[in-house]
């Protein structure tokens, strides 16, 4: 009878751990059980949350094994009410999200936008209409005129404590064993009018914000961190442009941050190489690479991707950026070339 229940007890603890590693990279299961096969959905308004409910069976189908849900201030807030934005998600909508992802063992990771894209045209993030003073370059660019996107400040003493309020709310509702921090297309960093930063070596200051958002999210709860790799990529050495790398000098910080963050490799364009992939894989990090909207160019990432057999190279993810209602993401023809190939 002992040896019976002993014997009924071992299969249930096998049961459970199986079922943990269908979830690729999660934090209870293997780190690469299955290829990444992902999108990317802005998530910031409840609707969109509704619509993404609907369709995550039909993502399954495809072969989607992973969201990022791009929330950023879309959210409403207990700890900072005055940051959410427009007609933000409430929990029981995240939940219901949450439960339909588990049922169809898609692994959902949140994204909060970091450091950069803190305003759009003359729009700007509730994070500096708030708090002005976290502003890199506070007093300057008018409505937002001859600048891309505002940033917050890496060194000011105040943005963490209420940055990461917000991510452990996300951390909370999405039961998240991940988050994306974004840092993509980050241009004003290291400015002679911030106080702090003047003079201050810019890879330097980017490596420092990535590394306190890393000890925060590893260190403390636990979980993994990813982030889009464009601002790590010297632009005088792989000729990508300012946008796909950078021109701004951030590129140092790549031997000054944690090789276990989870590098994003977003490019939209179709190449014969993509020089960074090799690069970030030398270095030592896991690399998903990222695709949008042109099914030529997604085609040649692929390829390229496919090319080294690396442990460390996750599989392929699919931007969005609403190019495609929610409603259509399985007839995406990026998505379903890039899931195809990855089965």
């Amino acid at each position: 009878m002992t040896r019976l229940l002993f014997s009924i007890l071992l299969i249930c603890i096998l049961s459970i751990l199986c079922a943990s590693c269908a979830l690729p990279g999660s934090a209870t299961g293997a780190k690469q059980s299955q290829p990444w096969r992902g999108v990317h959905v802005l998530m910031t308004t409840q609707d969109k949350t509704e619509q993404l409910t609907e369709v995550v069976g039909e993502l399954t189908g495809l072969g989607i094994n992973v969201i990022i849900a791009e929330i950023n201030y879309g959210y409403e807030y207990q700890s900072h009410p005055e940051l959410r934005a427009g007609n933000p998600n409430k929990k029981e909508q995240i939940k219901k999200l949450v439960a339909e992802c588990r049922k169809h063992h898609i692994r959902l990771i949140p994204q909060f936008q970091c450091l950069g894209h803190q305003s759009w045209s003359k729009h700007t993030s509730p994070l500096l209409v708030k708090y002005p003073q976290f502003d890199e370059t506070l007093g300057q660019y008018a409505e937002n005129e001859k600048i891309y996107c505002r940033s917050w400040c890496p060194l000011h003493p105040e943005v963490n404590r209420i940055v990461f309020d917000l991510m452990d709310e996300l951390i909370f509702v999405f039961k998240a064993d991940a988050l994306h921090v974004g840092m993509d297309e980050v241009f004003l960093i290291g400015e002679d009018v911030c106080p702090r930063c003047r003079g201050k070596n810019k890879a330097g200051l980017f490596a420092k914000a990535v590394n306190d958002y890393y000890k925060h999210l590893a260190k403390k709860h636990k979980i993994e961190m990813l982030m889009w790799g464009d601002r790590l990529i010297d632009a005088g050495k792989i000729n990508y442009g300012k946008w796909e790398a950078s021109a701004n000098d951030t590129a140092g910080a790549i031997d000054l941050i944690r090789k276990d963050i989870i590098i994003c490799d977003w490019h939209y364009e179709k190449r014969d190489a993509y020089k960074s992939i090799p690069m970030f894989l030398e270095k030592g990090f896991r690399v998903w690479p990222a695709g949008w909207r042109k099914l030529e160019a997604t085609k040649a990432l692929v390829e390229y991707s496919r090319s080294f057999e690396n442990s460390r190279m996750l599989g392929h993810l699919n931007t969005t950026w609403g190019t495609v209602p929610i409603k259509d993401l399985t007839k995406f023809e990026p998505i379903v070339y890039a899931t195809s190939c990855f089965r």
